[in-house]
């Protein structure tokens, strides 16, 4: 298995927080993106933040999902 790079090791990191921020668990979170019509089981979703390999068309749509509007990215 391939070692992740910074910049998933970045993506996944600021998603994660951002879910944390928002009080939001990864069952939570398949629930709000079905709310916004992305059909994902829970499990799916742990091992795209595990693996930190997901597309930005995914970040954006989490982050909507969760009504992220701002992100810091220091």
């Amino acid at each position: 298995m391939s070692e992740k790079t910074d910049w998933e090791l970045k993506a996944a990191n600021l998603l994660k927080a951002e879910l944390k921020r928002k009080g939001v668990t990864y069952a939570g979170l398949v629930e709000k993106l079905a709310e916004i019509g992305v059909d994902e089981k829970e499990v799916n979703v742990r091992n795209k933040l595990s693996r930190g390999k997901f597309t930005a068309a995914f970040l954006f749509q989490c982050l909507e999902s969760i009504g992220s509007r701002e992100l810091r990215l220091d």
